[in-house]
């Protein structure tokens, strides 16, 4: 089963300066998002194979799309996360089941890697509500400067029989950190903490 697809959205946010503080090279943030008909909605269904298919379909696209949005190659992205709000007469278990089981492997292989586990939020929500897609670099957990989100809203999404669906990649990490920890230069890239 292929998404039936109503609308994609894709957003690019650029942060130039932070405090007063210019932030150069500016920090970038790209989430593409799919809002997709949900065909389970207001009923039970125990198999939700077609679901986690959908995940796989949309994990290519959507990688595909954010990445041409900061305009740089999939390998050259820092950080990624994805996100999922299922409408009122959808459950959680819909968002889980296109978010975990195979959209993970398209997008590492658009970015060319991404050894940490890719980080996700899950939500029901009525339209206009947001999505905070939760960040976390690529290649390893650990680093507390890619320690991040991005809230995205559509709003006339998702309806009540719609799931909408977000990932989002980055071309850096936070502006300015400054807290410590493991930094990108130190990356082994090995286990997907450090």
């Amino acid at each position: 089963m292929s998404a039936v697809i109503r609308k994609i959205v894709t957003v690019v946010e650029e942060v130039h300066q932070e405090m007063g503080k210019a932030v150069s090279p500016p920090t970038r943030r790209a989430a593409a998002i799919a809002v997709i008909e949900n065909p389970f909605a207001g009923r039970y269904v125990e198999d939700l194979a077609p679901l986690i298919a959908i995940g796989e379909e949309l994990g290519d696209m959507l990688a595909k799309r954010a990445v041409a949005a900061l305009g740089i190659d999939g390998p050259a992205a820092h950080s990624y996360g994805k996100a999922a709000a299922v409408g009122s007469d959808g459950e959680l278990e819909h968002a889980a089941a296109i978010l975990h089981p195979k959209m993970g492997a398209p997008v590492r292989k658009v970015l060319g890697k991404g050894a940490a586990l890719i980080p996700s939020s899950k939500k029901r929500g009525g339209v206009g509500c947001t999505l905070d897609i939760p960040l976390g670099h690529k290649d390893a957990a650990f680093v507390r400067s890619h320690f991040d989100g991005m809230e995205v809203q559509i709003n006339d999404a998702p309806r009540a029989g719609e799931i909408m669906v977000a990932l989002a990649v980055t071309d850096s990490g936070r502006p300015l950190p400054r807290v410590g920890g493991l930094t990108v230069a130190e990356i082994k890239g090995d286990d997907g903490l450090r």
